[in-house]
């Protein structure tokens, strides 16, 4: 449910894998194996031929924390409930019982085997969804840490803990079959090996056991230098080869008939490896890592070792900024604490792309790898883009955490850029010690970059060569440190911000200084929409001031932020300013009116925000959270008021997008927008305005002048009657028979139809309806028979009202009364004035000559009068509203 007037969680962005191992199954009839991995509340299935996304699940009340497949359904746990979903999204089967968090899950025929924290193990039939068995070990003995099925082993489960012991269970009988002393280690993971009765027992000594469970007898030992064993996977394909995985990223390959290390795959990710496993019957290995990658590996190279094959993957570690680039709003970039940057896509995740990690050297890089890499820069603190000119060169500037170096990179190519940005002066502390840069901004143009420094240094490059154009102010532009630089859309001013309290305007080509606004506190950031050439200007007291840039004066001040603002981004049309705070609050300001329009708290703090160019989109990053967020712009597709919030306004707590949207929680907003939705029925609104009634002009507007019409449209010749033929026609004898008409040629006259007096002195249908009104649901009636008819049939209806019609006084009073209906009602205003025209033209010898005709007009002139106030009101304020927002100057 969504607390936001503006702002509703849409999807995120940037999520592979996490901690849970993932699980693979084979789609008999794609005749494709695919992975399922766990993304916080969702899982993600993957085809292992492209790791191309296929589905997404729908969103758990919590974090997944096991999961697993069989031939049909997927389970996952979810604190101590499990689910089991079918199609990959529906959720078919759920099983409650455990009072405690489940960790293990293992689907064996009919049944599913679940353990929970507490070392509860039960057994259930999946499609009755009952308990079939529960067995309960304590912790203090016998912890459970892993579970196997082994082959040809029927209602039998290997069970091993953190104890080290090992115990085969009969679950069918409920009866303990076997005990296994184990290896005094805690026992991490069990695997089957391709051989009957055998088993691979992984430790978190490092030690790996190839155990034969019928004779209890241990057939080899390994022993890996990376700590415990975190997972393994046997080659299917016919290769005697074991893979197992460590804590620290590498893979080390076993050959079980030499009994001895094949090879090594060192740094296969950044963090442990916690799941792997082998592709039947092919020399493929998929991995994945706690570091957000899904990688796999064919087995190819000479000394039996594996090489990188696919990779899926996002940041691994928080990002710290967020961009959209370009002008259609369906490219984000986004700078991580791993040192990378890359680019997510809004439309689709296949478009995604990494830029690759930042590094002094990176021929020397791909040689060291990516934990042991020693020429790896810091993280990236901020970076600009511009699209006008990348495909010629590098579009993209970054500045590295405690780094003077600034380095640039390529869109297109996906890669870093081939210079590197810094002054001889800053190089290697040669004149000023410990100088960072600390901001950075293309121009417009794309030729352009101005780098402001902690030193109070602002320097100009060229992009395309590196060049150094100059530097403003002479030694230093500020005496403190720079805290925003931006170029304004002409590229003729660059606007500088220190922490000196100063803003100073500059001129790009002559360098000199132009203006300076000081400012009551220091600044923190500001961000500069080039189009309105509004500055927003944030300020460690809390304060954000908002700057024209044309004027050079302070045009807003916004002080209801509470704590100091992460960043800040305007709307496409700079009519709002979103910012966002430290106590992980959202506000949206908006400038015309000077006013907070929206506010809404996150769980978590925002480190980055900004608004697609299209306005459709706004995208964030959190404190350590590896995603990048997207919310969509309610405004742009349904009606939303944007009334300012009072001040005793609380700010209520949203949920963050899920990888998938989920139906629920957005059919509960639906209901809400529905509930809280300011539109009003005509019949809601009758008390405060006026309604039209949708007709066409041709239908009222030419009542008062069809007299005038008719007569213009009145033909020169009357109309002949036509020759009227007998019934039975008389024929003419001769070879070809031909009619007798001599008498039609001699002139007989055709006979006309008569119409008698007393068919003129009977009222019409409308006629009879008014004489017979009198409740306000029969007015109604009336008024609705008349938008039926066309004008000449409304045009002679009004004239038989009147006695010399057929009508009657009392008939055209009555008419009076529906007109003043239809005026209190406030409805179809412009259709009760066009009947009371007409009605006044036609009959207004008769109202003066009448008494209550006289009364009833008068009554309907005083109702007339106060429906046009009521309007003529409301038409002013409008207007004046109108004429205000255009002029108004502050």
């Amino acid at each position: 449910m969504s607390n936001s007037r503006i702002f509703a969680g849409y999807r995120a962005l940037g999520f592979t894998c996490n901690h849970v191992p993932f699980s693979i199954r084979y789609h008999q009839k794609h005749k494709e194996n695919y992975v399922v991995t766990a993304v916080g509340k969702a899982f993600h299935t993957y085809n292992c031929s492209k790791l191309g996304i296929t589905s997404i699940s729908d969103s758990h009340p919590s974090d997944i924390t096991c999961l697993s497949v069989d031939a049909f359904l997927v389970f996952t746990a979810c604190e101590n409930e499990i689910r089991a979903f079918q199609n990959n999204k529906q959720v078919v089967h759920t099983y409650k019982g455990h009072q405690h968090p489940v960790h293990l899950l293992l689907p064996y025929g009919k049944h599913l085997i679940s353990v929970d924290d507490a070392s509860c193990l039960k057994i259930w039939d999946i499609t009755s969804e009952e308990l079939y068995l529960e067995l309960e070990f304590p912790n203090a003995t016998f912890q459970i840490t892993a579970i196997l099925h082994p082959s040809t082993y029927m209602n039998k489960v290997l069970l091993g803990s953190k104890q080290g012991a090992m115990q085969l269970w009969n679950i069918h009988t409920n009866k303990l079959i076997f005990t296994f002393n184990g290896w005094d280690s805690a026992v991490t993971v069990i695997e089957q090996a391709p051989a009957i009765d055998v088993v691979a027992v992984g430790l978190a000594s490092g030690k790996i056991i190839v155990h034969n469970l019928k004779y209890d007898e241990t057939l080899m030992t390994f022993t890996q230098d990376w700590g415990p064993v975190t997972s393994m996977a046997f080659r299917t394909d016919g290769q005697p080869i074991l893979a197992t995985g460590s804590a620290l990223g590498h893979i080390a390959l076993w050959n079980l008939e030499e009994k001895k290390l094949q090879s090594q795959m060192r740094d296969c990710h950044q963090g442990s490896v916690t799941s792997m496993q082998c592709l039947p019957s092919e020399p493929l290995l998929v991995t994945s890592s706690s570091d957000n990658s899904l990688k796999v590996w064919i087995f190819d190279l000479p000394d039996g070792g594996g090489r990188l094959l696919r990779m899926r993957s996002g940041h691994s570690a928080p990002p710290n900024k967020v961009r959209f680039h370009g002008k259609d709003g369906l490219n984000v970039l986004s700078a991580g604490q791993d040192s990378t940057l890359r680019s997510f896509s809004t439309d689709h995740d296949s478009k995604n792309k990494s830029l690759g990690r930042a590094s002094y050297n990176k021929s020397k890089s791909k040689k060291s790898g990516l934990i042991k890499d020693q020429h790896k820069m810091p993280a990236i603190t901020d970076f600009s883009s511009e699209s006008s000119r990348q495909s010629d060169w590098d579009s993209i500037a970054a500045c590295h955490h405690g780094e003077s170096l600034v380095t640039l990179w390529n869109y297109i190519k996906g890669s870093m850029g081939a210079h590197k940005l810094r002054h001889p002066d800053l190089e290697d502390g040669r004149l000023h010690a410990n100088t960072a840069a600390m901001c950075v901004d293309v121009s417009s143009c794309g030729n352009f970059v101005v780098i402001g420094y902690s030193s109070g240094h602002v320097h100009v490059y060229n992009m395309q060569s590196g060049i150094f154009r100059g530097a403003f102010g002479g030694q230093t532009a500020h005496t403190g440190c720079i805290r925003g630089v931006a170029f304004d859309s002409l590229n003729q001013v660059v606007v500088t911000a220190g922490a000196d309290c100063c803003i100073k305007f500059w001129r790009l080509k002559s360098r000199e200084l132009l203006e300076t606004i000081i400012l009551p506190s220091q600044i923190a950031r500001f961000v500069l929409h080039r189009e309105s050439s509004m500055l927003a200007v944030a300020l460690d007291d809390f304060k954000i001031c908002v700057v024209d840039m044309d004027t050079r004066k302070i045009v807003r001040r916004f002080c209801a932020h509470t704590s100091s603002i992460n960043d800040m981004t305007f709307s496409p049309d700079a009519r709002w300013l979103i910012s966002a705070t430290m106590d992980a609050k959202v506000f949206t300001w908006d400038l015309p009116s000077g006013s907070l329009i929206d506010c809404f708290l996150v769980d978590q703090a925002i480190t980055s925000l900004s608004l697609s160019p299209t306005g459709n989109f706004l995208v964030t990053s959190h404190v350590d959270d590896l995603g990048v967020y997207l919310w969509s712009n309610k405004t742009l597709y349904s009606h939303v008021s944007l009334r300012p919030l009072s001040a005793e306004y609380e700010a209520q707590l949203v949920d963050m997008p899920a990888t998938a949207i989920d139906k629920r929680l957005r059919e509960d907003e639906d209901e809400e927008e529905e509930f809280e939705s300011d539109f009003k029925s005509p019949e809601q609104i009758s008390a405060q305005l006026v309604t039209l009634s949708l007709l066409p002009e041709s239908r009222w507007k030419s009542l008062i002048l069809l007299d005038v019409i008719k007569m213009r449209n009145k033909p020169k010749q009357p109309p002949k009657a036509p020759k009227a033929a007998p019934f039975f026609l008389p024929t003419v004898a001769g070879i070809v028979p031909k009619f007798d008409t001599s008498a039609l040629d001699e002139g007989e006259e055709i006979s006309k139809p008569r119409v008698s007096l007393a068919d003129l002195t009977n009222l019409s249908a409308f006629g009879q309806k008014l004489q017979s009104a009198k409740e306000m649901d029969e007015y109604a009636a009336v008024m609705k028979h008349l938008k039926e008819l066309g004008p000449s049939a409304i045009d002679a209806e009004i004239r038989s009202l009147s006695p010399e019609g057929g009508g009657s006084t009392e008939v055209m009073l009555q008419f009076i009364k529906c007109i003043h209906f239809a005026l209190g009602t406030n409805r179809d205003f412009e259709l009760a004035q066009a009947y009371l025209a007409l009605f006044l033209k036609v009959h207004g010898n008769t109202i003066t000559e009448e008494a209550d005709l006289r009364e009833g007009l008068e009554e309907l002139q005083e109702a007339q009068l106060s429906a046009w106030e009521d309007l003529e009101g409301a038409m002013n304020q409008s207007l004046c509203l109108v004429n205000y927002l255009r002029s108004a100057v502050i």
